[in-house]
């Protein structure tokens, strides 16, 4: 007769005091924690400019202080039109991530070559300074187009020759691939156009004012921004939910295997993927050097970082929440920029950040992965 050991059954372990505040605060705060935590920097300057008021410049000598949230809304059309910019390129890395659960460093390099690529089509469609009417439009769209299809081709041959040979490996391995197909690319950028920021064409006189809201005068860059913006996330947005293809990658994101047993091209699907996020990478390369007027070959490493905590933020593998999350990164940058001053910028974004992993860890707006179910 076979002899069963019951072991005795082990006390549960006591909880970790740190987990148990987390989970405390969590509880409680909730979304109203939330919204406190994204609200407290901008309602503080709003209640500082109308209580102490701004100088806005001076009159024989004499400062000139008012007391209204005109400089809140221009930091907030800074911001805006700064994060449209973020979200695109977030965009990707939430897509990739959804799809493939990697962290696809390279991503913000693509975004640096786009802006090589629209910058030195400038020259081969006649824009300059001086080029206006029609044909600049024209010019613009047709550079926009083909910087798309640079950056997006570039993504799929990045996946095709890094990623794929690694897709059954230990994470690790792609994870360290990615990087070192950053340090590629930015190579490539520096060979292309040297080591130092050069100015480019102002193509559209990007800070012209065209009219003023509640005292706020509206650039030509904050007009770009969201006309390029708006409406790729949304055609992304239909082609996602709306075409087969979409569903195909909604599909391989929830579940790779599945999908391949039902007649899903993984690997075609995985690539689209890539095109998507390469392409909309192009797009924010043009309009970032149509709205700095200069490109550098290092311009992707913190446009990508910034993107990259735009997407966690907003939860990764959400496009919504990419979008949402390049929104509110612009405008947190463009406070401390212009109140605290640039070197405290990173420190601000990040501590926002923490807040917001904190009191949500799956982001503003996200779901559970299937690595975590």
């Amino acid at each position: 007769m076979e002899t069963r050991t019951i072991s005795p059954s082990l006390p549960p372990a006591p909880p970790v005091p740190g987990v148990r505040v987390l989970a405390t605060i969590r509880r409680y705060a909730g979304r109203w924690g939330l919204i406190a935590a994204l609200a407290a920097l901008p309602v503080y300057y709003a209640v500082h400019d109308l209580t102490y008021g701004y100088q806005a410049g001076t009159v024989a000598g004499h400062p000139v202080i008012h007391h209204d949230l005109s400089t809140l809304g221009f930091n907030f059309a800074v911001g805006l039109s700064n994060g449209a910019i973020w979200a695109l390129i977030a965009i990707g890395y939430t897509l990739v991530y959804g799809i493939i659960e990697l962290i696809n460093f390279a991503h913000g390099d693509v975004f640096m070559l786009g802006s090589f690529t629209a910058v030195g089509l400038y020259s081969v469609f006649g824009l300059g300074s001086s080029t206006g009417g029609a044909w600049l439009i024209v010019g613009l769209i047709i550079t926009l187009i083909i910087t798309m299809i640079v950056t997006g081709s570039l993504n799929v041959l990045i996946e095709r020759v890094a990623y794929r040979p690694l897709r059954n490996a230990p994470k690790l391995a792609p994870l360290i691939t990615a990087v070192g197909f950053s340090f590629i690319l930015q190579n490539v950028g520096l060979l292309w156009r040297g080591g130092s920021p050069q100015s480019v064409p102002d193509l559209i006189n990007v800070q012209q004012p065209l009219f003023t809201v509640a005292g706020v005068p509206i650039q030509r860059g904050y007009i770009l921004a969201f006309a390029v913006m708006i409406p790729l996330v949304f055609a992304l947005s239909w082609f996602i939910s709306g075409t087969r293809a979409g569903r195909a990658m909604r599909a391989t994101a929830q579940d790779p295997e599945a999908a391949r047993l039902m007649g899903i091209n993984v690997n075609a699907t995985i690539s689209l993927t890539f095109l998507l996020g390469g392409m909309l990478a192009g797009a924010a390369g043009l309009v970032y050097a149509l709205y700095e007027t200069n490109v550098w070959y290092f311009q992707g490493f913190k446009a990508g970082l910034i993107a990259f905590t735009a997407a966690v933020m907003g939860g990764i593998g959400n496009v919504r929440g990419a979008v949402l999350g390049g929104l509110i990164i612009g405008v947190i940058q463009s406070l401390a920029d212009s109140r605290m001053g640039p070197q405290w910028t990173e420190a601000v974004v990040f501590g926002y950040l923490i807040a917001i992993m904190i009191l949500r860890p799956r982001g503003l707006l996200g779901e559970e992965t299937r690595e975590a179910g």
